[in-house]
């Protein structure tokens, strides 16, 4: 089974804000930029990933991203997050009708590659399927089969309107990488715990944070 993943990303310059409480204005764009190498790094690592489409307007998480492989798509719906990620599921099926589709969060820099293809194998059985959050309450990836409409409605609160939707929560151990997105400060020492890649591990440290 081969995936295509749409990983959406604001523009650096207005990333990751829930963090001012452990990197500053002059911090949080390159934090925000490494979360996302780290997160397509891994990702294309995946066996079971065929491609990445990175839907963003910013210049240099573009010029980066596309370096290490992904698919670079403006943001040309500018309405938000569940549009951006609609437009980018549309481009990925258009290019790829075979492959099936997948919403990946861009901060998530601990990701592991096998327990990503543990996810994607779990989603397979499902016409939509989706996976929360480690707090519970959000959602870090949502499938859609093929011909399948994707349906994002990530937001507050979307572990609950993704299970309302019809897609199929998945309940598996073990996949805690795929999980821990980060918006806090608490969110990346849990990162760092379970070991984040290169470039998120580089620039946190200099924050000079402590991993609990």
């Amino acid at each position: 089974m081969q995936w295509t993943l749409v990983v959406p990303l604001k523009p650096l310059a207005r990333a990751k804000s829930r963090l001012s409480d452990t990197a500053d204005d002059g911090l949080r764009p390159g934090l925000a930029l490494a979360f996302a190498q780290d997160t397509v790094a891994a990702a294309l690592e995946c066996p079971a990933v065929r491609g990445v489409v990175v839907v963003t307007d910013d210049v240099l998480a573009s010029r980066e991203l596309a370096a290490l492989g992904a698919r670079i798509v403006p943001d040309e719906p500018r309405d938000g997050l569940n549009a951006a990620l609609t437009h980018g599921a549309t481009v990925a099926g258009a290019s790829r009708p075979a492959a099936r589709v997948a919403a990946l969060n861009a901060d998530l820099p601990a990701l592991r590659p096998a327990e990503l293809a543990r996810v994607l194998e779990g989603a397979a059985e499902f016409p939509r399927a989706f996976l929360a959050d480690s707090a519970g309450f959000g959602t870090t990836l949502l499938t859609a089969g093929r011909g399948l409409e994707l349906r994002p409605l990530f937001g507050p609160d979307s572990r609950a309107r993704h299970r309302a939707s019809g897609a199929v929560e998945l309940c598996l151990d073990d996949v805690d990488s795929v999980r821990q997105d980060v918006d806090t400060g608490a969110d990346l020492r849990a990162a760092l715990a379970l070991g984040t890649g290169p470039r998120t591990a580089a620039v946190a440290a200099r924050l000079l944070i402590t991993e609990q």
